[in-house]
């Protein structure tokens, strides 16, 4: 019954999850979702994964907090118990998110010691009553974020036993990093490059579960290797390559939505991050919490080394100000995107 509901579902024929900007801690915060939109009018946006116990229990305006502009948005949570997950949706889902996303592969130490994760591999039945639970408290698609699997299993065998479990609850959507996590003797920096991909996994799911969208994600950085993989799979999840080298994005809505870029360039759109910038500024937020998600935005051209540094050094000093952001643009002597052969 799932899997012919996803069939029917426009999410598959809009082409929702073709092109997405995955969740990463610390760093894809609303500062930083707000100048992605403004580099892809149609890339889906997460949030960074937020513990289902902190959006109960923590200061929500400030967690859940987000500009209509990064319409769609969606919300990742953390966490492994059902009714606990299920509260924290509904809460997502009244301050008006695109999506509830459960993140069953983080291999950091914070989520280990609670028990949820990318630990939620070796409970697929648990993640499946957790996606049901959240199902039953919100409208919106409910979708799962996962490994290949963790340390000794067979990633074959835990990543097909937790679709089947998910799928069987309603999930909308699979995002399969396409790595297994190991938790024990890597650390999470090293668990994001050092086991190998297989991509070959993710292609057999999706051959497995024909009606239900399935994204790719681990280790994909160039536009044209992202869109020859939408032969095999729905869509293509890209995290680090988008937050190190932004100007990527660019090419995004051309690349897979056949829609013009937003900007002609990279310095445009920066200029049009300068009105967020200024009433972020007036409400307190420094400077600095806003430009540090700008600082790759140049790489590959002329000028960004000075760009960088100039923001790295003057966007922390106190009383900082959009002036530190038009000074930075003067270092880029050829302000313009990443072409379409990236």
């Amino acid at each position: 019954m799932a899997m012919n509901a996803a069939k029917s579902s426009p999410l598959i024929a809009t082409g929702t999850y073709r092109f997405c900007v995955a969740p990463m801690m610390e760093l894809t915060d609303r500062h930083c979702r707000f100048f992605h939109r403004l580099l892809s009018r149609r890339a889906r946006l997460y949030t960074e994964m937020l513990t289902a116990r902190a959006v109960l229990h923590g200061e929500r305006r400030r967690l859940l907090r987000f500009d209509a502009a990064e319409h769609p948005v969606a919300l990742q949570l953390g966490g492994s118990d059902p009714a606990e997950l299920a509260a924290a949706a509904r809460i997502g889902a009244d301050h008006g998110f695109d999506e509830i996303n459960l993140n069953v592969g983080c291999p950091s130490e914070r989520v280990q010691s609670g028990a949820f994760g990318a630990c939620l591999m070796r409970e697929p039945e648990l993640v499946g009553d957790c996606v049901a639970a959240i199902k039953a408290r919100v409208a919106l698609p409910v979708t799962v974020k996962c490994r290949t699997g963790v340390d000794e299993q067979d990633p074959e065998a835990a990543l097909g036993l937790l679709a089947g479990h998910v799928i069987a609850a309603g999930c909308a959507a699979l995002i399969v990093h396409a790595r297994q996590a190991w938790l024990k003797g890597l650390s999470p920096r090293e668990n994001r490059d050092v086991p190998p991909l297989d991509y070959g996994l993710v292609h057999a799911l999706k051959q497995r579960f024909p009606n239900v969208p399935v994204v790719l994600n681990g280790g994909l950085a160039a536009l044209a290797e992202m869109r020859a993989e939408l032969d095999r799979v729905d869509g293509v999840m890209v995290g680090r390559a988008a937050y190190q080298s932004p100007a990527l994005l660019l090419d995004a809505d051309p690349f897979f939505f056949d829609e013009a870029a937003p900007f002609a360039g990279a310095a445009a759109a920066a200029g049009a991050f300068i009105p967020y910038v200024e009433a972020r500024l007036a409400e307190g937020v420094p400077l600095h919490a806003m430009t540090r998600h700008l600082l790759g935005l140049f790489n590959g051209f002329s000028g960004a080394r000075g760009w960088r540094r100039h923001l790295a050094v003057e966007a922390v000093k106190p009383g900082a100000d959009t002036k530190v952001l038009r000074a930075a643009l003067r270092h880029v002597d050829r302000p313009c995107g990443i072409g379409a052969a990236a």
